[in-house]
């Protein structure tokens, strides 16, 4: 039996405890992402979930935030546009190889999450 994928449905990132109302006012305020109601049960978890594309982008809250090189990465449009942005709101952006057939950067949330963003060349 082979599995039948059919899309992403959510990608989580963590943040530390408590944080979220700087993690909002990144995520909705600088990105413009529109959170969406989480459920009940999982309120007590902490965090809160957004919509990015047609996927959920899930923020979760926990106890050790460490260093590492997973992370989501996004075709956009516009990207040089979307890095001016970032820079003006001080955000951190690591500038990449460019691909065969696509531009990128990444960029770090307040948290160092690390995200991709990729423009088709």
């Amino acid at each position: 039996m082979s599995i039948k994928f059919r899309r992403l449905n959510h990608i989580q990132l963590c943040i530390p405890k408590g944080k979220e109302s700087e993690a909002k006012a990144f995520y909705c305020d600088i990105l413009g992402l529109k959170e969406i109601d989480k459920p009940q049960d999982l309120k007590k978890n902490g965090g809160f979930w957004l919509i990015i594309a047609d996927i959920e982008l899930h923020i979760g809250t926990e106890d050790l935030v460490n260093q590492s090189k997973r992370h989501p990465a996004f075709e956009v449009s516009g990207l040089e546009e979307i890095k001016k942005r970032l820079i003006e709101h001080g955000v951190r952006v690591k500038e990449a190889d460019p691909l065969p057939t696509f531009n990128r950067f990444s960029f770090y949330d307040p948290f160092n999450n690390r995200i991709e963003l990729l423009e088709e060349i």
